[in-house]
């Protein structure tokens, strides 16, 4: 009966197993040889589910076994074998069970001197040793020397089964103890040989893959301390690098370069940073903090060079890739609203932060904050809080109209005419023109023209100095330049006829309101000077700038150049040219070097290094009270000569991958374009690339983890003119003195009849810097009861930025809000006559200010202490929840909540907000009837992925990770009840959808986005159904004129018009793969799939143009 129910498939596989007759196996084989090489995989994977595996390998054995071997029943039989053992993840195990793993070693070595049958045996050996486990047992069995007596140095004999040999040798060698015993017998020596050998002889590149083969092997090794060891005691560093250095370009050395380049990272000496100590060269003393032991000088032991690839554990990118052991799956906490974090008492001193909901109409008209005296007014429980407002400071500048009550002369159109179209607010009707080098029409003689076409001076017409003698001067903190009277006079002479001669007015900017504000900003080392850029000012470039496209092979020449400095020292200059940690001056005036500085705000480098006469290694700086986070950069360079290739290699960087691989480029600008008419942060560099290098963090510096890694980040830069003064920056810097000052021309700036702004100090930083709170509405229509009641109960919208300090694109958008919420735009009116904007522009200013990373100067992420945060340590994140506390203890939650923030690993704008739904789905939980959520949190998302140009709906998430708990987006959504909190990320690169696709963002463009967000807060009211008729007539009046807008924006249904885009991939493929690690699945799995289609090919086609050396009988002895 048993019988009868068989499938055909089982009763050949059994025939096979029981038959003697040698025609009836053949023809068995042969039927399926021909069943599993059409077809998919699925019917290897229903004969393996059948027993095909072990059939096959008990035919193997039973053969093997007679007397003579019948290699016209094995030589099929190993062909079938092999394809079936790629899709069987068992069959090392089944071959050792049936003691086929023995029977084809002593077969592979009957047939040495059988090329076609030694051929078929390793085709076999190959399959098994898939298995770490049975590779390791291969190599008891002395399957390693046999292989060693395959592979021969150069011939043009048998090469088949040499390259077989060279890759059942690299898959043995995964195998820790294989490796072990290789290195024992000297078999590194021997590999490093066979490859110069073969690489010598084979000019042709006919026998690449032998050669691949054998760097493989080297490579399994060198996953090994001692095989690292023999590897570079055989001086293998040298041999491989020459060996490679004339094949670079050959696209047919791709499988050898590639492997080559992995086994010299690996084998790379791993080092510790070239600095004093892991900790930052800042420190500052915490509150109540314990001191710790002073931080040690890195040691040898501190390191290891084993470690895994690092996760960004700290990047709060918030990847929508989520991993799902790390959603949140207690639907508790999920759904619970925890109670107050503080006493309920501690609410009311946030009432003086909201006096718009009690004030009078006489105190309406008066000027905010023009009769207090924040030093005689303070709140007792929280010593960092001041009054409500805190004093303003007039302009310095001798023209006050410059600052003064006048509105900026920049004329916008409405913001709805540039809906999606990529126009420009602050360019109306301009197109976007792609410029590679907005430096590349330069004079010689450097005069120029500004932006109107009107003539600039010659910069040396000014006071006869430098342009590095003009930035020192100039940028001097008023304080540091006064405090010495016999240079005031000097100082203020060359500053005015600067300002008169060279000065492009840029609109919400005044140098001389910047230099007053800067004087009031604390940092930890009390900066001296200023950074050029930050007082002067900055106008986006007339166009966009391309992404930069990334040519292949410049990561692989970063590499090879590294490991010529390894090998050959000599031509390394070694010289430290500046460095933090160094009290005298290293910088010697008559040196043919750049000269380096960074001790200014927001300014970052730690540690400047002359390797060659044009390439320098730069170390920035550690977050302050931190060993960590090493990323931002912003510093001066001066002495270059124009039009020559420097090279600058920041060495510490610690994210695993970056924008920088995919076409982003860091910030540049020129202090002699500035004084020409055109000061301009531009995108600036080329052969640029990120890539993890032979430096490793100490276990201090990792938390006590071993083997993190330091990444590179190496650009070239030719500067726009000879000895000019550069600046250098990860991304467009805005300090925190830059949003102060914004801030007053801002309130000097809007009709005080119409527009209520008022700013207040939330708190103060440790640092002793008042974090800003900015409120914004419109004034009441009248003074009558009626409209005073409307402007007080107005729903609230709160907007946060920068609680990372090298976040500093979020600033930008921020500054784009600011700016359009006090604009004479039609929609700004809506918003400010229907809502009050409380904002808080820069959440960690101390940070911003010390050129912190991410972290505040108590060394903590902000972004982290929402949960229960210290009103002594983390005030400002104390202080913005107190302040949400009190919005929702008097029934006044915000409609919005959203911190904007940057993003350093994807392209675009995109949101996260919360959704208990959509993460029990992603998690695969079962969401039940009774889990009830308002689905409106997709509805802002959705109408910026309309409006805004930058935006993509594609990239957001709504899912509630464990891992982001104690953020903004988390707590206000779970702890306030904000249905709609979210995080905006803006890249740090650019777009790659949409009218700006690929190009890179500039200041406008960011800018642009924060005022887009405007309006999609505008359009979210009006889609609501809480909405107000009268705001709907406003909304239809203003609109009727754009009768499309009109139509696509006010419809009250909820589903969207147009089919919604396909989902892009995050990154496009890059043209050469960023390779980490030195192994991969997929690399197992084309190998798999190379020796499939070797196999293949064997099955029709007889081996010509190999000579066989054929021995008589071969092999006739039957195995016992």
């Amino acid at each position: 009966m048993a019988e009868q129910e068989a499938s055909g498939l089982q009763v050949l596989l059994h025939t096979l197993q029981t038959s003697s007759d040698k025609e009836s196996i053949l023809t068995i084989l042969k039927v399926l040889g021909d069943l599993l090489s059409v077809g998919t995989d699925r019917r290897i994977h229903y004969m393996i589910s059948k027993g095909g595996s072990e059939a096959l390998l008990q035919t193997l054995v039973d053969t093997a076994r007679t007397a003579p071997p019948d290699y016209d029943i094995l030589l099929p039989l190993f062909r079938l074998l092999a394809k079936v053992g790629l899709r069987d993840k068992k069959i090392g195990q089944k071959a050792l069970e049936l003691e086929a793993l023995d029977v084809t070693l002593i077969l592979a070595r009957k047939n040495l001197s059988h090329g076609q049958n030694l051929l078929h045996c390793l085709w076999a050996l190959r399959v098994f040793a898939s298995s770490v486990s049975m590779g390791a047992m291969l190599g008891i069995n002395g399957a390693m020397e046999l292989l060693f007596k395959v592979i021969t140095p150069y011939t043009r004999k048998r090469t088949r089964a040499i390259r077989a040999a060279t890759e059942v040798l690299a898959a043995l060698l995964k195998s820790k103890s294989n490796s072990r015993r290789a290195v024992n017998r000297g078999y590194v020596t021997s590999l490093l040989r066979l490859h110069q050998d073969w690489h010598g002889h084979d000019t042709a590149n006919t026998y690449v893959h032998v050669r691949r083969g054998l760097l493989l092997c080297l490579r399994h090794i060198a996953s090994l301390q001692s095989g690292r060891e023999a590897f570079l005691a055989a001086q293998g560093m040298e041999i491989l690098f020459n060996t490679t250095q004339n094949c670079l370009d050959d696209k047919s050395m791709e499988p050898v370069i590639s492997v080559v380049l992995q086994i010299l990272r690996r084998c790379y000496p791993k080092s510790p940073l070239p600095l004093v100590t892991a900790s930052s060269a800042y420190a500052f003393p915490v509150p109540g903090s314990i001191t710790s032991e002073p931080p040690h000088d890195l040691l040898e032991e501190d390191f290891e060079d084993d470690g895994e690839e690092e996760v960004d554990k700290d990047s709060d990118s918030e990847d929508g890739k989520v991993e799902d052991d790390d959603l949140e799956t207690d639907v508790d906490k999920l759904s619970s609203k925890p109670g107050l974090d503080r006493p309920e008492e501690e609410l009311k001193q946030y009432e003086a932060m909201c006096p718009e909901l009690s004030c009078s109409s006489e105190e309406l008209e008066s000027k905010p904050g023009d009769d207090l005296n924040p030093e005689k007014t303070e709140f007792a429980n929280h010593h960092h809080i001041l009054t409500a407002a805190f004093s303003k400071q007039h302009c310095f500048n001798k023209d006050q109209s410059s600052c003064g009550q006048e509105r900026e002369d920049a004329v916008r159109s409405s913001l709805l005419c540039m809906v999606k179209t990529g126009r420009s607010t602050a360019y109306p009707g301009s197109k976007r023109k792609p410029v590679v080098n907005p430096y590349q029409n330069m004079q010689s003689n450097h005069l120029g023209r500004d932006s109107s076409e009107s003539e600039i001076p010659d910069i040396q017409d000014s006071p006869k100095v430098a342009a590095w003698d003009i930035d020192a001067i100039f940028c001097q903190r008023m304080g540091a330049s006064f405090s010495n009277p016999s240079r005031t006079g000097e100082t203020v002479k060359v500053i005015d006829k600067l300002l008169q001669t060279h000065l492009k007015r840029v609109p919400f900017h005044d140098p001389y309101l910047y230099m007053s504000k800067a004087r009031r900003t604390s940092s930890v080392v009390d900066f001296k000077m200023m950074a050029f850029p930050d007082l002067w000012g900055h106008c986006p470039p007339p166009a966009t700038q391309p992404m930069l496209e990334r040519k292949c092979g410049v990561q692989r020449i970063r590499i090879f150049e590294d490991i010529r400095r390894l090998i050959q020292p000599s031509d390394v200059i070694s010289k430290v040219v500046f460095s933090l940690d160094e009290p005298w001056p290293l910088q010697d005036g008559a040196s043919n070097c750049l000269k380096f500085f960074s001790k200014f705000e927001s300014g970052n480098l730690r540690k400047a290094i002359q390797v060659r006469e044009f390439e320098y290694d730069l170390l920035v700086n550690a977050d302050v009270n931190s060993t960590q986070h090493q990323q931002w950069f912003y510093f001066r360079v001066s002495g270059m000569q124009a039009a020559i290739p420097y090279r600058f290699n920041i060495i510490n960087c610690e994210k695993p991958n970056s924008q920088f691989n995919y076409g982003m480029q860091p910030t540049l600008y020129s202090v002699k374009e500035a004084l020409l008419g055109r000061p301009t942060w531009i995108r600036t560099g080329y052969e640029i690339c990120y890539y993890e290098n032979h430096y490793r963090q100490s276990r201090a510096a990792a938390g006590g983890v071993s083997g993190k890694c330091y990444y590179t980040l190496s650009f070239a830069v030719s500067f726009p003119h000879n000895e000019d003064v550069c600046y250098l920056a990860y991304h467009y810097p805005y300090t925190y003195t830059a949003l102060m000052t914004h801030l007053d021309i801002l309130e000097k700036s809007v009709n005080l009849k119409e527009v209520y702004f008022r700013q207040d100090v939330l708190c103060q930083t440790l640092g002793g810097n008042p974090c800003p709170l900015v409120t914004i509405t419109a004034m009441p229509e009248s003074n009558s009861n009626e409209h005073l009641e409307q402007f007080r109960h107005r729903p609230y919208q709160v907007i946060t930025a920068r609680v990372h300090p090298g976040e500093s694109n979020a600033s930008w958008v921020m500054k784009g809000t600011l700016e359009f919420l006090v604009s004479s735009d039609p929609v700004a009116r809506l918003l400010r006559e229907n809502f009050i904007f409380k904002i808080i522009p820069m959440l960690n200013p101390d940070g911003v200010i010390n050129g912190n990373h991410r972290c505040s100067l108590s060394g903590e992420d902000l972004n982290r202490q929402w949960l229960s945060p210290s009103a002594h340590l983390q005030p400002t994140i104390y202080h913005a929840k107190g302040l949400l506390y009190h919005l929702s203890s008097i029934g006044r939650s915000p409609v919005v909540f959203c911190d904007f923030h940057g993003h350093s690993q994807k392209k675009n704008v995109f949101l996260y907000g919360c959704s208990i739904k959509e993460t029990l789905w992603q998690a695969g939980c079962t969401v039940g009837t009774s889990i009830l959520e308002d689905v409106n949190y997709r509805t802002l998302p959705k109408i910026l992925d309309k409006l805004a140009p930058a935006f993509t709906m594609s990239s957001c998430s709504f899912l509630v990770e464990k891992s982001r708990a104690s953020t903004a987006r988390v707590v206000v959504w779970r702890e306030i009840g904000v249905s709609r909190s979210y995080t905006m990320e803006s890249s740090y690169c650019g777009c790659n959808q949409g009218p700006y696709q690929g190009l890179q963002f500039g200041t406008r463009e960011l800018e642009e986005m924060g005022a887009m967000f405007c309006l999609g807060l505008l359009i979210l009211e009006l889609k609501s159904a809480s909405c107000s008729h009268q705001l709907l007539a406003q909304a239809a009046t203003l609109l009727s004129a754009e009768e499309e807008a009109l139509d696509q924006h006010l419809q009250r249904c909820s589903s969207r018009s147009g089919s919604i885009p396909l989902e892009l991939e995050d990154e496009p493929a890059c043209m050469e793969e960023v390779v980490y690690s030195t192994d991969s699945r997929s690399e197992q799995e084309r190998n798999l799939s190379e020796l499939d289609r070797r196999i293949q090919e064997c099955a029709f086609n007889k081996d010509e143009g190999e000579e066989e050396e054929e021995a008589p009988g071969q092999g006739g002895e039957a195995i016992p």
